[in-house]
């Protein structure tokens, strides 16, 4: 559970896994006793590092990085020992943000050279524009993975811990929480129908990423790739606003009965207001 949330080694402290270690054999005669306590302190604490962190990266992110210092970096996670102080972590971080940004750098290189190749008239980018590009485009990257992390609750974790433990005793067990076990049963009655899209989450938004040929919002012509959902009705319902929802929240407003309507509100990619 510890690997699955921290699997490079750059959330908790090696004073976090000690204290954790205490109850390393007590974990089964716990869950045998109804008792969460392993569970809600490694959680607690993740939470706590977690927001920690997002300091750590920010800050690193708000200035430029110096590429020219060489330094090795380790991706054998397995071999490393966690960060014993704040110090180790944030030099932790800016190796890997280092390492990131470098990736990005590179990539943004190769297509700036590949645009040369196939137009002789092409303008390459000076470097030091590549290196705020770069630098943006990792910040921009962290952003969204903290988002996601953010939509996460206590049961998506609680799940995750639970399986991570039946996997130990018994591998084709799985434990399913109330939302997934929903929609595992919607799935085999086959009672309720979605509008025939590829949703996606962008930013606090709902973004339409793909219309699916032949189902109703294909049929209808009226909604479009890149339209923001911002409201959800069924039928005469009352508009659910779902701006800043969790994707599989809103998805599941979205989806009815065979045959009947639901209403969206969409910010449309020319940036109007439309309902459908």
């Amino acid at each position: 559970f510890i690997e699955y949330l921290d699997p490079s080694k750059h959330y908790f402290f090696q004073s976090d896994i000690k204290e954790f270690e205490k109850l390393k054999t007590s974990i089964d005669d716990q869950i045998l006793a109804n008792d969460l306590t392993f569970f809600y302190m490694v959680y607690n604490r993740y939470l706590q590092r977690l927001d920690e962190s997002k300091s750590y990266y920010k800050e690193i992110l708000s200035k430029p990085i110096d590429i020219q210092s060489p330094e090795i970096y380790s991706l054998d996670y397995e071999s490393k020992a966690f960060p014993t102080s704040k110090k180790e972590m944030i030099k932790e971080w800016e190796r890997q943000l280092k390492l990131r940004y470098l990736g990005t750098l590179y990539d943004k290189e190769m297509a700036d050279a590949d645009k040369l190749k196939t137009d002789s008239t092409y303008q390459m980018k000076d470097f030091s524009e590549l290196e705020k590009e770069s630098l943006s485009k990792t910040k921009e990257s962290m952003d969204e993975l903290y988002d996601r992390l953010d939509e996460l609750d206590q049961d998506d974790y609680y799940a995750i811990f639970l399986n991570i433990l039946t996997a130990q005793f018994e591998p084709h067990t799985s434990y399913f929480d109330p939302k997934v076990k929903k929609l595992f049963d919607i799935s085999m009655s086959g009672k309720l129908e979605g509008i025939g899209a590829r949703l996606q989450k962008e930013g606090e938004y709902t973004k339409v990423f793909e219309l699916i040929s032949g189902g109703p919002a294909w049929r209808s012509g009226e909604l479009e790739v890149g339209d923001l959902i911002l409201k959800v009705a069924q039928g005469d319902g009352e508009p659910l606003d779902i701006v800043g929802m969790r994707l599989d929240d809103a998805i599941e407003y979205i989806k009815g009965k065979k045959g009947t309507e639901v209403k969206l509100t969409l910010k449309k990619v020319d940036g109007t207001i439309k309902t459908i």
